[in-house]
């Protein structure tokens, strides 16, 4: 881990403009050497569901508007995080509330199930956002 301040990133909107620029914030400061720990929860976790999940939040399709432009697409900027040891988590209780089971998440992600109090530890006194 660097001496960089880390960051903690909860993403719980289901727009998939907010979440899409969550992983770009994510995937910017992870390029910069500092620690980066995504918690995904509620509306959200389509992001991380199996079979491109992201692609039922709203506003979606805009993804293809980016990549037309050459803007990075919602998968490259999931491939760059895990690329660059982004961490990914997803909350339980939001899992539960969206009535998904772990089983149907992405594994290619290497998301760890967990709750608040693993996700406060990993950021630790580093900045945390919420989108």
């Amino acid at each position: 881990m660097s001496g960089a301040m880390p960051l903690g990133l909860v993403v719980l909107s289901g727009e998939w403009a907010r979440v899409h620029y969550a992983l770009m914030m994510a995937s910017s400061a992870a390029a910069i050497d500092r620690p980066v720990t995504l918690f995904v929860t509620m509306d959200a976790v389509p992001l991380l569901e199996a079979g491109k999940g992201w692609k039922k939040l709203a506003g979606a399709e805009g993804d293809d508007v980016l990549k037309d432009r050459k803007v990075a697409d919602t998968e490259t900027l999931l491939e760059a995080c895990v690329a660059l040891d982004v961490t990914m988590m997803v909350c339980e209780a939001g899992l539960k509330a969206r009535d998904v089971s772990p089983k149907a998440l992405r594994e290619d992600l290497g998301v760890e199930t967990t709750g608040l109090v693993t996700f406060y530890q990993a950021v630790g006194s580093g900045q945390i956002v919420a989108l």
